[in-house]
């Protein structure tokens, strides 16, 4: 007997193997569901053709154009991905609403013989639930924040915090910047927000209800993205942990994290161009003779003392948050945030 494709409104209750993304590469790459593989059944230039016939000769010409190209590509992708796959494979299909591409894929794929899945509603139905847990929730997420002033590697002591076992929400790393001035990649760029957005409650929702949820004191916006209403309504409330370390080494820690920068200087000095306006452009000048020459230790140091460690005590004093201590470490090597991190594993976990 010939199977046919079942309908799902829920990817944690249906069971599958994969989640097969059948959109065009433009469409997947500004998001999709966390995990899922890109399989088009049309890429970018095919929707678009397939779309100006649609309006400018008629629907029934561009449905026809539609199977024929979608047909070619699902052959190929037989050929290719599906090629090993035993007839036990369970794949979950979607594509923008639940329609015509993915009940496409998902038609043959049940002809074969395998049990597919198609999410009623598509991408669309998935977005809405992004959008409806980060925008409109009141959700029970349990933060602790990490603060402290600039190059106190609060980065680093999350990814210790993760792992010593413990549940994080890496936004820097989510967002692809560093928070900071400087924080863009040189090379590799943000993701859209609804990307950013996805990763967010992805991570979320992976933490056992009740825990408490590790993250880094950030502003509303890292870099270009910004931070959804639920989750940072959340972080203000949330008590910080401050950490605390000498001068000397958080410029070595910067100038670690930073090293890329070392080697573009011009980069640097535009960066810093719109301080301008805020310290002056004699401060500004100064700054600049210094990466003319170099002099990365003296500039780091004078970007934390004149700027950034006021900017981060000004905060504190506009947002009145609620601190759950502060702790002061002598340097930020390994070994020291690793014991940082167990410290402050114990320090939210319930005694036995």
């Amino acid at each position: 007997m010939t199977r046919t494709p079942t309908l799902t409104d829920d990817l944690d209750t249906s069971p599958h193997d994969e989640v097969i993304d059948v959109r065009s590469p433009s469409e997947y790459a500004e998001d999709h569901i966390p995990g899922a593989i890109s399989l088009p059944v049309l890429d970018d230039a095919e929707r678009a053709r397939v779309g100006t016939i649609y309006k400018q000769e008629s629907p029934f010409a561009a449905r026809k154009l539609g199977a024929a190209l979608i047909s070619r590509n699902i052959a190929a992708h037989i050929d290719a991905h599906f090629a090993e796959k035993d007839g036990g494979y369970r794949p979950l299909v979607y594509c923008w609403r639940g329609g015509q591409r993915s009940g496409s894929m998902a038609t043959i794929l049940a002809a074969i013989g395998w049990r597919v899945c198609v999410l009623d509603g598509g991408y669309r139905r998935y977005r809405r639930h992004v959008t409806e847990r980060l925008y409109e929730d009141r959700p029970g997420w349990r933060f602790r924040v990490i603060g402290g002033l600039t190059g106190t590697a609060k980065t680093r002591l999350l990814h210790a915090l993760a792992e010593a076992g413990e549940p994080v929400l890496d936004l820097e790393g989510l967002a692809n910047h560093k928070g900071s001035l400087l924080g863009r990649h040189p090379t590799a760029p943000q993701p859209a927000q609804k990307m950013f957005e996805s990763g967010i409650l992805a991570a979320l929702d992976a933490v056992e209800p009740g825990r408490t949820i590790w993250v880094e004191s950030e502003s509303s916006k890292v870099g270009n993205l910004t931070v959804p209403p639920a989750v940072w309504a959340a972080m203000q409330a949330a008590p910080v942990v401050e950490i605390a370390a000498p001068l000397p080494a958080r410029v070595a820690h910067i100038l670690d994290d930073y090293a890329y920068f070392l080697e573009m200087p011009e980069r640097v000095a535009e960066t810093l161009a719109p301080l301008a306006a805020m310290h002056g452009h004699e401060t500004l000048d100064r700054w600049r003779a210094l990466i003319a020459t170099r002099q990365w230790p003296t500039l780091v140091e004078a970007l934390l003392v004149e700027h950034y460690d006021p900017a981060y005590r000004r905060s504190l004093r506009r947002e009145g948050r609620t601190f759950a201590g502060r702790i002061d470490v002598p340097d930020l090597s390994p070994a020291t945030l690793a014991a940082l991190a167990a410290r402050l594993r114990d320090s939210v976990r319930e005694p036995a």
